[in-house]
């Protein structure tokens, strides 16, 4: 069985409050996007096994969120053991939710697989415990996400008819030490409110609170954001904790003209 798991953007990120454990309250859109890793999975005549391919992975077979997916599932439904081939698109600490997706949509395949028949939300809920935004790629689709990224609810928003041009410079945000530098506080706007306008309406007040301290680290993530808003799209932002960068353009000439300027960057021209 063959399936494509998907990134995801952010649109806005409010850091609300620290936690008594550590973490922060969030909350931030996820919003789906077309960009994919693939993944495959067949039954397997020896040991389970986790083979990966296109961009490099960076830690032991275990340590994956895929494998640890699947033996969340092995030790409470006895899965028979299985081959698993990963081949990585979606850039790693990005902002875009690779590794996620990846888990998620791992349980996902395993649940139709085996015919365990776990319902979406008891699915989420696994996913959860693999990391804060795995849930949402459960559902995938639009979610407001409040708590540490999985408290999640449906909200309207579609970009459809729009073209998304994500930026990847060949720098990366460590995402412990984006949340060490930013003072936590309620968002002065709704975010609920603000995407419900136009797209033409977020800039200044649809924002991501990692980016003022972010860009200040990295001041090159800022000319990025800025490039974007010069050559024409309608709205730009870091996504997460970055470092991607994506524009919201409202055609695919612009995003592709754009998309040539940034020769030093990994760039993908997605229709929404």
């Amino acid at each position: 069985m063959i399936t494509f798991p998907n990134a995801k953007i952010n649109l806005g990120l409010n850091i609300v409050e620290r936690r008594p454990d550590g973490y922060h309250n969030i909350e931030t859109v996820f919003y789906p996007i077309p960009l994919s890793d693939v993944l495959e999975i067949v039954p397997a005549a020896g040991e389970t096994s986790l083979t990966c391919h296109g961009n490099p992975v960076d830690c032991p077979p275990e340590k994956n969120l895929v494998m640890k997916a699947y033996r969340l599932l092995e030790q409470r439904y006895e899965l028979p053991p299985v081959e698993i081939h990963l081949y990585k698109r979606i850039p790693d600490g990005a902002g875009l939710g690779g590794g996620s997706s990846d888990a998620a949509h791992t349980l996902v395949m395993l649940n139709r697989m085996f015919n365990l028949a776990i319902g979406e939300a008891e699915l989420a809920a696994m996913a959860a415990g693999l990391g804060a935004d795995c849930a949402f790629f459960v559902y995938n689709r639009p979610m407001l996400a409040t708590g540490i990224g999985d408290v999640l609810s449906p909200v309207e928003v579609d970009l459809s008819g729009k073209t998304l041009l994500l930026v990847k410079p060949p720098v990366g945000v460590d995402t412990r030490t984006a949340y060490s530098r930013v003072t936590p506080q309620p968002a002065s706007v709704s975010l609920t409110d603000v995407i419900a306008a136009p797209v033409t309406a977020w800039d200044g007040l649809l924002v991501n609170d990692f980016e003022p301290s972010v860009f200040a680290a990295l001041p090159q993530l800022w000319l990025i954001k800025a490039r974007l808003l010069d050559a024409g799209a309608q709205y730009a932002a870091m996504s997460g904790s970055g470092s991607t960068i994506f524009g919201i353009f409202d055609s695919d000439k612009l995003a592709e003209a754009a998309a040539d300027t940034f020769a030093d960057c990994a760039t993908f021209v997605l229709t929404l």
